[in-house]
């Protein structure tokens, strides 16, 4: 049996990777998704928060899925990428997929024109009725500064990881990402050991990918890298690749 982790990201919850759980689990996998602590969507349960105790719950988690199948797989989405970055580094699982991974976070450009959209919105009298407004508002609201403290130190602490990866990897990225930078997955793609890797970016794709218009082309992305059996492509694994060169362009090879 194969066994999918899947990690959320920093002020997530397993609800906001909801899509990607289910589309694997209809393939008769074992698909889990722990809630990391603190993460229950109050700012009460935040204030407490220790990034120790992130890691170690999805560690436990990985330990679990390792008894019961026969390979593993682990996707991690922003700040559970570094997680899922730190344990492919210390365990021998089969496949890692990094989605929006915050190696760095902030994008100042990205955000200016988020910004602008929003303020635009707000003279029409439009800005309520956005959807991705009202949830970035909400994740503020309710995230205090020392939980953002414990997010800078798990990022710090486990960045170096990326340095003992040797696993087939996938690294996908929005380029319009306003919190984690496309030179994020660049850094994790030089950085990584691994001569099995691609970077996938999704030109018009924010930080939650599959939330828009790309969400059919990016989990058939995935569907492509996990459920392709290893040894069955071209021998040179390391390339890089945007959405729109699929029906283009041939993957261009380093």
């Amino acid at each position: 049996m194969i066994g999918c982790l899947i990690i959320h990201g920093f002020t997530g919850a397993p609800k906001e990777v909801e899509d990607i759980q289910n589309h694997f689990a209809g393939e008769s996998w074992l698909v889990y998704t722990p809630e990391l602590p603190g993460h229950d969507g109050t700012r009460e349960s935040m204030r407490d928060a220790d990034y120790r105790a992130w890691v170690y719950k999805a560690q436990v988690a990985l330990e679990e899925l390792m008894k019961r199948c026969d390979e593993v797989y682990i996707i991690g989405f922003s700040m559970g990428g570094v997680i899922a970055g730190y344990l492919a580094a210390r365990y021998p699982v089969d496949r890692l997929v990094l989605i929006s991974s915050a190696v760095f976070y902030l994008n100042p450009k990205q955000i200016a024109e988020d910004l602008k959209g929003w303020f635009l919105e707000g003279i029409r009298g439009e800005l309520d009725q956005n959807d991705i407004y009202r949830f970035y508002r909400e994740k503020i609201r309710r995230t205090p500064v020392s939980a953002a403290v414990e997010f800078t130190k798990l990022v710090k602490k486990l960045r170096h990881a990326l340095n003992d990866i040797n696993v087939p990897t996938l690294i996908v990225q929005g380029e319009k990402d306003g919190l984690v930078p496309v030179r994020s997955a660049e850094y994790i793609y030089e950085h990584i050991r691994s001569e099995d890797k691609e970077i996938y970016f999704f030109e018009e794709a924010k930080h939650y990918i599959w939330y828009g218009s790309d969400k059919e082309a990016f989990l058939k992305k995935l569907d492509s890298f996990l459920k392709t059996p290893a040894g069955s492509e071209n021998d040179d694994k390391r390339s890089r690749k945007r959405h729109d060169e699929d029906s283009a362009a041939e993957t261009i090879h380093f």
